[in-house]
């Protein structure tokens, strides 16, 4: 039972009887009227669990965008409902109004909407619906909670697709099929044409040029069909933050503008999430359904308290890959750690596959490594400047067993990651 604010005005305006016949009886009856007022009024709201209710289906949207949650409330008493409906969601769902005034006639329904702009990816749970069910005359109300299950799946940002087409212009040139007088780069040959001003005299082809009586030259464009496997560390590395949001968070962005290049490019796209177990995994696709696999495969991961395990990422990736490809690693680089398993682990892949190392850097150890007012702020200063000193020894190292080293600020690793992919596959070292 709920008891509202007329309620309790009905008992201020007791006073008033009260003052002109100040007796016990006169408080007395005054109670009785103000208690039995407020009974009728129950007994009149009827049940709240006649109101039925239902949610429609919720799908799934991007981190950040607009969402709805759909209420159907039925009311199949015999009474008329006057209600308050709360429709409640975790913080994370970003919950706007949820409150909703309805009144139904018996055996109508109302619909309401609750707007949501989750800032979080993965599941999200709709939690307990009440309705607080009014009597006629305001003073009272019943109140019951029901569980109406929903699941809301966020999937992603992908902030970083703003990069996706100056990337993809760049990927066409290199096919040859802009109007450039250029030859394509790559290794693959796609096709003969005639010689233009301005084209490689290397890429002269001789004998076609015999049999045509005119200068041809050949024409290339860069391997198509291969495999790029995207492993990405959700281990501890990868819950420290850099900014406003966690380290995994870029590489998420990194894999997904990468895995949309690959794509345009003819590449098929492998991704596996690990840290001492495997938490998520999309397997050889290639063609529009990459991008929908990836992000859904990817909004449940979130780091995980625990160290990484490199001798089974090798062997995932082992496992995965029967002939060379293209391995991407979305980790920090962090000396500590690194050099027990991850300098092996780069080691033993290079030999067998092209291997890429993407690590995104705090953007406030500059201001660390700047700032020395304090003894204490000088403190930090050497301590910033020892681990980039250690970082950068550590790149060195992986550069050495043939490995190509990526590390930018978060927002700049996944251009920065998509260039390093191009420049390979226009060297042909894919």
């Amino acid at each position: 039972m709920v008891i509202t604010g007329r309620a309790v005005a009905l008992v201020a305006l007791g006073i008033l009887p009260v003052a002109l016949l100040p007796q016990a009886a006169t408080v007395w009856t005054w109670a009785v009227i103000v208690a039995g007022a407020v009974g009728a009024d129950l007994w009149l709201a009827g049940s709240p669990a006649a109101v039925q209710v239902r949610r429609g289906s919720l799908g799934s949207v991007r981190r950040e965008q607009q969402a709805t949650s759909v209420l159907t409330l039925t009311n199949t008493g015999r009474r008329t409902a006057r209600a308050l409906v709360r429709d409640a969601w975790q913080p994370s769902a970003g919950a706007g109004a949820n409150r909703f005034r309805v009144t139904m006639p018996p055996g109508e329904s109302r619909r309401v909407r609750t707007p949501l702009r989750p800032h979080r990816r993965g599941d999200l749970r709709a939690d307990l619906v009440t309705v607080r069910r009014y009597g006629p005359l305001g003073l009272a109300a019943r109140q019951s909670s029901q569980h109406v299950p929903g699941t809301l799946r966020v999937l992603p940002e992908f902030k970083s697709r703003r990069h996706l087409p100056s990337r993809l212009a760049r990927l066409r040139e290199m096919d040859g099929r802009t109007a450039v007088n250029v030859r394509g780069q790559g290794t693959e040959f796609d096709s003969l044409r005639e010689y233009v001003i301005g084209d490689d005299v290397r890429a002269i082809d001789w004998r076609a040029t015999a049999r045509r009586s005119e200068v041809v030259v050949r024409t290339w464009r860069p391997e198509r069909d291969r495999r790029v496997m995207i492993v990405l560390d959700s281990s501890r590395l990868s819950a420290a933050r850099l900014g406003d949001e966690p380290r995994i968070e870029a590489q998420i962005e990194s894999a997904l503008l990468l895995a949309a290049l690959a794509s345009k490019a003819g590449d098929r796209v492998d991704l596996i999430a690990l840290d001492h177990t495997v938490r998520a995994r999309v397997r050889g696709n290639h063609g529009p359904t990459v991008m929908a696999k990836l992000a859904d495969a990817l909004s449940p991961v979130h780091p995980t308290l625990v160290e990484p395990d490199w001798t089974h990422t090798t062997q995932e990736v082992r496992d995965a890959l029967s002939q060379r490809a293209l391995v991407v690693l979305l980790t920090a680089m962090e000396a500590g750690v690194a050099e027990t398993g991850l300098l092996p682990a780069v080691a033993t892949l290079a030999r067998d596959h092209q291997v890429i190392v993407a690590s995104a850097t705090d953007p406030g150890a500059d201001e660390l490594r700047r700032s020395r007012e304090s003894s204490a702020e000088l403190f930090d200063a050497a301590a910033a400047e020892r681990a980039d000193l250690e970082r950068r020894a550590l790149a060195a190292r992986l550069k050495r067993t043939g490995a190509e080293v990526v590390e930018r600020l978060p927002d700049q690793l996944p251009p920065a990651l998509a260039d390093t992919y191009l420049a390979l596959k226009a060297a042909g070292r894919l």
